[in-house]
C-alpha cells in the first residue's frame, strides 16, 4: 500500500481541508485524479462531511480503510479504467492536491496507481473547461513495419510534436534520424502532420486513429514521397483556400495530403474549411445522397443523425442551392456565429455531389464540439440529442431576426383556442424565423389544472420533434443471490419482478411471493469485492439499484428473537497476504468469498459461542480436521513460525519472544498470553473490522470477556462487522472453493417480463402523449391563483404539425441510479401516416405523412451502436446506412425494435419540393437546373395537396 508518512490531523480539519480545496476551479493543464465514489462516500460518513449524517463520526467500524480504485479498472489487469464511467456516481474527481492528502492519510491498495488526468479546453468563442476522463487511444506503427502495431493514449492537449518523439521512442528510432509523422484515414489515404506544435484536438485525431512514423532515407528522400499533382484535394468549396492537397504516390490508388492548422481562437473560418475535410470514394459516378460517413470513434450517433437530416428534401435543397448564405445570421448571441450553418452545409454538398461513396465528417465534428462541450468527446452520445441540437444550432445561426424583442408570455385566460394560438404563433415568429422553423416547427397546445383551486392554465407553445412515452408495463427484474438460514442449504440465483417505482419491500414481498420466505425475514444488501457496500432499509428505492448491482438476500432464522436482544452480525472471510507491510494502516488479509450473516441471540456472546456459530455458518464449504494427524498436517514450516505468519492458536505463537496475540494484548487489556492457560488450537482468528472489510479494528480473544453485541435501530443488523481470518495453508486444505461459491439456480432465472403487448402500434405512444398525467413531486407548477407549487394535471394536444415531423420514441429511461432501454417493437406505417384525428385545429390543412428516414439504436444503456434508413429523394430506393457503408434496403426491413427517431414529411410538401430537389441535385452534380431526374415518386405525390403554413386561423 502507498502511504505518506505526514501525521494525520483530526477528522474536522480532514474535512475543512478537503472542502477548500475541493472549491478549486478548473485551469487548462492541471491535474485532477479520479477516486471511486463509493470509498469517498464512506470517508465523508467518517468524519461527517455532510451536515446530516454525523451520527456515526470517527466510529472505526465505518472507517474507509485505504483507498481502492478498483470498481473502476478493468478485470484485465491492464489499470485501465472501464468503459461508460459515471460522473459522481462511479467516480469523484479530485484536484491532485486533495488525492495525495488522502493517500497520505488512508493509504493506496497495494498494486494501485492514481488515475490522472488533465484538465482541457473547450469551446471556440466561449472557453469550457473539464477533466479529460477518457484519453483517445492511438494505434502507431513506424512505415518500415505496418503491421507492428503498439497502441498508447494521449490527451486532447498533447502534441503532434509530443507524440512523434513518443513514437521516436518507442520504435527506438536514432537521435540522428528525421523523422515525420502521418496520419491515415483508411488503406489509401494518408495526410502529413506537419505542424508539430498543433494539439492533438486541433488536428481533429480521433480515437483509434492510425500514426505512422516514417525516417528520412539516407539519400535524403523519403519513403513517402510527395509528388506533385493538380488533383491535390479530394473536396474543396468556393469559398475554401485551404492549404492541404491530396496527391498520388509511388503510382498507388492512395492520397497523401499535408496539412496545417488555425489557432485554437478564430482560424475556423470559412478560409479553412477545405483543410479540415478529406475525403474518399468510388471512381466519381456514386448516386447523390448515397455518401456514408466515416466513424470518427464513437461517432456513429452524429452520423445516423446525419443521415437522418441528408434524407430531409426541403432541407438539403436549402443548402444545395446556396440560398443559406444570404441568410446567415453571425451575430446572433445564441448562435454560432454562423459555424454550424456553413460547416454544415459543405458536408451536405459533399453527400450529394455524387463524386464519393464516403466521407469524414471530421470538420463538422470539431464545429460542433467547440459549441457544445458535451459532443466533442469520442464517447458514445445520443443520436436524438445531437439531432435536437443540430436543429435548435441551424435554426439560430439563420434566423432572419436580427433584433429579438421581448414579448411576455400570456396565457389564454378564458379566450378562443384560435385567438391565443395564433398570438402565440405570430409572438414566436416575432423572435424566431428560420428555415427550420419553416420545415420542422410546429405547435403544442398544454392545458395545467390546479387539483386545489381548479385554475386552468392554457399555453400554446412550439415544438421541433414529438418525444413520445411507450406504453408498456413500468416493471424491470432483478437478478439476486438469495442466502437461506440453513447454513446447508447453497445460495439460490433467482429474478424477481419488481416495480420500477418501488421500494427495496416490494422486492422483499416478490421473494416472499416466489419461495415463500416472509418478507419481514430478509435482509437485502449489494455486495461488492466481497464486501458490503450497502445494505438496503427497506423504504429505499429501488431505483437506487443499477443493473450491475449484485444484490444479495440473507434469511433471518424464524427462531431469531426478532423482538429481544437478537441481532444478525455481518460477517467477512479473509486469508492472511503471503508478505505483510509494516506500519501499514490497512489490513494484513485480504477479503474473499461471499459476506455472510450470523444470528446471535442476547446482548452478549463469548468468544466460545461466537467460534461455534461461525462454524456452523461454514459448515457446509469448511471442513474441520478431526484428528491430531489433520491438525499437524496444517503445522507451519519453522520459517513461517519464524515470520509469525501462522496461528493456529487464536494468534498465540509460544515459539516467537513476542506474539502478536500478546502485543494486541498489551495495548487494551494487558494481558501476557505466556501467562495464559493453553487453548484449544483454533482454525481462524476472529476480528472485529470496519464496515469495508479493509481496516483491522480489533482481534477478538479468548480471555473471558464476552462480545457485547447491539443492533442498528431500528434494523436487526449488528452494529460490528466481523472477520474471519484464515492462514493460507488453512484455506488450501479445509476450504471447498467450488462449494463455498457454488449456488443452485431458480425457475425464474429463464423467465423474461412479460410486456403489456409484445408490438406496440405508434398510435398507441401518440395516444398516451396526448391523455392527462399528474405531474411529479419533483416537477411541480406554481399555481398562479393559489401562490404555491402544485403537483397539477398536465395535457398535451397537438395544435398545428410541421412539414417534417420528427417523433422520438422515448425508448431509454434512466435517473441518477438506475438506466434501461426498451427494446419493445414499435410498428410504424411507412406511408400514410394520419395525423388528422390527433391535431386539435379545426382549420388545419393535410395531415398525412410519408416515412422518409429512420435513426437506429442497437445495443442498451451507455454502449450499443446506431445506424439509419433513408429514403433517396432522387430513386425512391431505401438505403441502410451504417458509418461509412451504405447499401440498398427493402422498405419491409424498416420497421425493428431498434427504431428509435423516425422522420415523416407531408405529402404537400413533399409533392411541392420535388421540382426544387430536382434543381437543387442538378446544380450539387454541376449540371443545367432543368436537367430532368426522374422520380419514381412522381405519379405518388398528388398535385392537388396544398401546402400547408403555420396559418392557425
Amino acid at each position: 500500500m502507498a502511504e505518506g508518512t505526514s501525521s494525520i490531523p483530526e477528522l474536522e480539519a480532514q474535512k475543512n481541508e478537503i472542502a477548500q480545496i475541493s472549491k478549486k476551479v478548473l485551469v487548462r493543464q492541471d491535474t485532477w485524479c479520479l477516486i471511486d465514489n463509493k470509498w469517498f462516500k464512506q470517508w465523508k460518513k467518517y468524519v461527517g462531511y455532510d451536515n446530516w449524517e454525523t451520527a456515526n463520526v470517527g466510529d472505526r467500524a465505518i472507517h474507509p480503510g485505504p483507498i481502492d480504485n478498483s470498481p473502476l479498472l478493468r478485470d484485465d489487469g491492464s489499470g485501465e479504467i472501464k468503459d461508460h464511467l459515471i460522473d459522481e456516481l462511479d467516480y469523484v474527481l479530485l484536484p491532485e492536491e486533495a488525492w495525495q492528502l488522502l493517500v497520505s492519510w488512508y493509504g493506496l491498495e497495494e498494486g494501485q496507481q492514481p488515475i490522472v488526468r488533465k484538465v482541457v479546453e473547450y469551446g471556440m468563442f466561449v472557453k469550457h473547461c473539464k477533466v479529460e476522463v477518457y484519453l483517445l487511444e492511438f494505434k502507431l506503427c513506424a512505415n518500415k513495419d505496418v503491421e507492428h502495431v503498439v497502441t498508447k493514449k494521449f490527451s486532447k492537449s498533447d502534441t503532434i510534436g509530443y507524440i512523434e518523439q513518443e513514437m521516436r521512442s518507442i520504435f527506438n528510432i536514432p537521435e540522428e534520424k528525421e523523422t515525420r509523422l502521418w496520419n491515415r484515414y483508411s488503406h489509401n489515404t494518408y495526410e502529413h502532420l506537419s505542424n508539430k506544435d498543433s494539439t492533438v484536438q486541433d488536428a481533429g485525431l480521433y480515437h483509434g486513429q492510425v500514426l505512422i512514423i516514417e525516417e528520412r532515407n539516407d539519400d535524403g528522400s523519403w519513403p513517402r514521397q510527395v509528388k506533385s499533382t493538380s488533383a491535390a484535394l479530394a473536396y474543396t468549396n468556393s469559398t475554401s483556400s485551404g492549404s492541404g492537397d491530396t496527391r498520388p504516390y509511388n503510382n498507388q490508388s492512395s492520397t497523401i495530403a499535408t496539412r496545417s492548422y488555425g489557432s485554437v481562437g478564430g482560424g475556423y473560418g470559412s478560409s479553412s474549411y477545405g483543410s479540415y475535410e478529406y475525403h474518399t470514394g468510388g471512381a466519381g459516378n456514386e448516386q447523390p445522397g448515397l455518401c456514408g460517413l466515416s466513424n470518427l470513434g464513437n461517432t456513429c450517433f452524429m452520423n445516423s443523425a446525419l443521415q437522418c437530416m441528408s434524407n430531409t428534401p426541403p432541407l438539403v435543397d436549402y443548402f444545395l442551392q446556396d440560398r443559406y448564405w444570404d441568410e446567415l445570421n453571425n451575430d446572433n448571441p445564441l448562435g454560432m456565429q454562423g459555424e454550424i450553418a456553413k460547416s454544415f452545409g459543405d458536408l451536405i454538398k459533399n453527400m450529394w455531389c455524387g463524386r464519393y461513396s464516403y466521407t469524414v465528417p471530421r470538420n463538422f465534428k470539431m464545429i460542433v464540439g467547440r459549441f457544445a462541450p458535451q459532443f466533442s468527446g469520442y464517447q458514445q452520445q445520443d443520436c436524438q440529442e445531437l439531432m435536437a441540437f443540430l436543429l435548435d444550432g441551424l435554426h439560430e445561426d439563420l434566423n432572419r431576426v436580427k433584433k429579438k424583442p421581448y414579448i411576455e408570455q400570456s396565457d389564454a385566460d378564458g379566450r378562443p383556442d384560435e385567438l391565443v394560438a395564433k398570438e402565440a404563433w405570430e409572438n414566436y415568429l416575432r423572435r424566431n424565423n428560420s428555415v427550420i422553423v419553416d420545415i420542422f416547427h410546429g405547435l403544442l397546445k398544454s392545458t395545467l389544472v390546479c387539483p386545489e383551486c381548479t385554475k386552468v392554465s392554457i399555453t400554446f407553445d412550439p415544438f421541433c420533434y414529438l418525444s413520445l412515452p411507450l406504453p408498456i408495463k413500468k416493471e424491470r427484474q432483478i437478478e439476486i443471490l438469495m442466502i437461506a438460514a440453513d447454513p446447508l442449504a447453497r445460495p439460490l440465483k433467482m429474478k424477481v419482478t419488481v416495480p420500477k417505482l418501488g421500494t427495496i419491500n416490494d422486492l422483499c414481498e416478490a421473494v416472499n411471493k416466489s419461495i415463500h420466505i416472509p418478507a419481514s425475514n430478509l435482509i437485502v444488501t449489494d455486495v461488492y469485492n466481497h464486501r458490503l457496500h450497502k445494505i438496503f432499509s427497506k423504504d429505499e428505492l429501488l431505483s437506487n439499484i443499477m443493473e450491475r448491482d449484485e444484490i444479495f438476500v440473507y434469511e433471518i432464522p424464524s427462531n431469531l428473537e426478532e423482538n429481544g436482544p437478537a441481532c444478525m452480525i455481518p460477517v467477512y472471510l479473509k486469508h492472511k497476504k503471503s508478505k505483510t507491510t509494516t506500519n501499514s494502516a490497512s489490513s494484513a488479509s485480504t477479503l474473499f468469498g461471499h459476506p455472510f450473516f450470523i444470528p446471535v441471540n442476547g446482548k452478549t456472546c463469548s468468544f466460545v459461542q461466537l467460534y461455534s456459530i461461525l462454524l456452523q455458518q461454514m459448515s457446509r464449504f469448511l471442513k474441520c480436521p478431526q484428528t491430531d494427524e489433520d491438525w499437524e498436517a496444517l503445522a507451519s514450516t519453522e520459517t513461517e513460525k519464524q515470520n509469525g505468519d501462522v496461528d493456529m492458536t487464536n494468534g498465540e505463537d509460544y515459539d516467537s519472544e513476542k506474539s502478536d496475540c500478546e502485543k494486541e494484548s498489551e495495548a487494551d487489556y494487558d494481558t501476557d498470553c505466556e501467562n495464559c492457560k493453553e487453548k484449544p488450537k483454533l482454525l481462524f482468528n476472529i476480528l472485529s473490522v470496519n464496515a469495508s472489510g479493509n481496516l483491522d479494528v480489533d482481534q477478538i480473544l479468548n480471555d473471558g470477556r464476552a462480545l457485547k453485541l447491539e443492533r442498528k435501530t431500528p434494523s436487526i443488523v449488528g452494529k460490528i462487522y466481523l472477520a474471519v481470518e484464515f492462514d493460507e495453508r488453512v484455506k488450501e486444505k479445509c476450504f471447498n472453493e467450488k462449494e463455498l461459491l457454488a449456488y443452485n439456480i431458480h425457475d425464474s432465472m429463464n423467465l423474461r417480463i412479460s410486456q403489456k403487448k409484445q408490438v406496440i402500434q405508434l398510435s398507441e405512444c401518440l395516444e398516451l402523449f396526448t391523455t392527462v398525467e399528474k405531474l411529479g413531486a419533483d416537477d411541480p407548477w406554481y399555481c398562479p391563483s393559489c401562490k404555491k407549487h402544485q403537483q397539477a394535471t398536465k395535457k398535451f394536444d397537438l395544435w398545428s404539425l410541421p412539414q417534417v415531423l420528427i417523433i422520438h420514441l422515448k425508448r431509454f429511461s434512466y435517473n441518477r441510479y438506475w438506466r434501461d432501454k426498451l427494446d419493445t417493437l414499435v410498428e410504424f406505417p411507412i406511408s400514410g401516416l394520419n395525423m388528422a384525428k390527433y391535431v386539435l385545429n379545426p382549420s388545419h390543412g393535410p395531415a398525412v405523412y410519408d416515412l422518409i428516414a429512420v435513426a437506429n439504436h442497437y445495443g442498451g444503456m451507455g454502449g450499443g451502436h446506431y445506424t439509419a434508413y433513408g429514403k433517396n429523394s432522387g430513386t425512391g430506393v431505401w438505403h441502410y446506412f451504417d458509418d461509412s457503408s451504405v447499401t440498398q434496403s427493402s422498405e419491409d426491413n424498416v420497421v425493428s425494435k431498434a427504431a428509435y427517431v423516425l422522420v415523416y414529411m407531408r405529402r404537400d410538401a413533399a409533392a411541392h419540393s420535388h421540382h426544387s430537389s430536382r434543381q437543387a441535385i442538378s446544380a450539387a452534380l454541376g449540371a443545367p437546373q432543368n436537367t430532368q431526374v426522374s422520380s419514381p415518386d412522381d405519379d405518388a405525390a398528388s398535385s392537388s395537396d396544398e401546402d400547408c403554413s403555420m396559418d392557425v386561423n
